[in-house]
């Protein structure tokens, strides 16, 4: 590998002999990713529709990396089966970047059942077979030996679930899930050693082309380029990242913003046995006289963020 790689030894930040599967590494976000976790070290097993991911494959070998590439759609199982095992078959599976993702923009009421399926099985589903197969994984092999395990799960949220972006239904509800899934996976396997954290990234993408439009920062790097992104999964994967878990991270720009969980802004008791309607009324409803009606489940603080 290059100078500047981490891999070597005792370098907490190296993956040095760890097996990574990035998803939609084939360009973009992914691409960046997967090259960012071989210069750190790793073996990568690059993800993408047939004929994508080569030349992302190339040019980790490039580096002097080992790559294998497996082309599918993530929403298959047989995909995540097949990723599986080219990990395995390159010395087993450590890494998981949960990367791949398509949209089909519309507001609700013009979007169609199969636009709304498409993005869910692609996002969600697609996290959730690969995110399986690893946890088996690790799970066996926890089982087998009774000592912690090298797991690792990235996985690629949105601030679009964090607005509600009216436009992105599909989309907005598919990255929720994909947040939820990533706490789970966390709070689940964290005991074995296993930790999964997700990323809301703003990266100039194929995919988010119509949103970001052309670079006009006049800085020297991109704001929107998947090259602030990258760094931070490569280190969320390495080992001096073992004490973060179940976190949400929004990057972009030379910025790595933490999200806090949601609070309980009020709580509401009936001074009965059960609320009836006048009484919400007069607690529930009276609260929100005076409260900004535009003022929702959304965190507006993390979409006002700029650098």
């Amino acid at each position: 590998m290059p100078e500047n790689t981490a891999a070597s030894l005792g370098d907490p930040l190296s993956l040095d002999g760890r097996v990574a599967i990035v998803t939609g590494a084939g360009a973009g976000l992914g691409r960046a990713e997967a090259v960012a976790l071989a210069r750190a070290g790793a073996a990568v097993v690059v993800n993408d529709l047939p004929g994508a991911g080569e030349e992302t494959a190339e040019e980790i070998r490039g580096l002097g990396g080992t790559a294998s590439v497996v082309a599918g759609d993530v929403g298959e199982r047989a995909t995540a089966d097949a990723m599986t095992e080219a990990a395995l078959a390159l010395g087993g599976l450590d890494i998981v970047v949960n990367n791949a993702g398509v949209t089909r923009d519309k507001m609700l009421f013009n979007m169609s059942d199969e636009e709304f399926d498409l993005v869910v099985r692609i996002h969600l589903r697609g996290h959730f077979l690969l995110s399986r197969n690893a946890a088996a994984y690790w799970r066996a092999k926890h089982k087998e030996t009774g000592e912690q395990v090298y797991g690792r799960v990235v996985n690629t949220a949105s601030e679009a679930s964090l607005g509600g972006s009216p436009g992105q239904a599909n989309y907005a509800a598919a990255k929720a899930g994909i947040t939820a899934l990533t706490l789970s996976t966390a709070r689940g396997l964290g005991k074995m050693g296993v930790r999964a954290n997700a990323i809301a990234p703003r990266a100039r993408t194929a995919m988010t082309a119509a949103v970001f439009g052309e670079d006009t920062s006049g800085k020297a790097v991109d704001p929107y380029s998947a090259e602030h992104v990258a760094p931070l999964v490569a280190y969320l994967a390495s080992p001096a990242a073992d004490r973060i878990n179940g976190q949400l991270f929004v990057v972009y720009g030379g910025m790595v913003a933490l999200v806090g969980a949601p609070v309980v802004e009020q709580r509401f008791d009936t001074a009965g046995d059960v609320f009836d309607l006048a009484e919400l009324d007069k607690t529930v409803g009276a609260y929100f006289g005076d409260r900004d009606p535009s003022r929702c489940f959304a965190a507006d603080s993390v979409m006002q963020l700029s650098v």
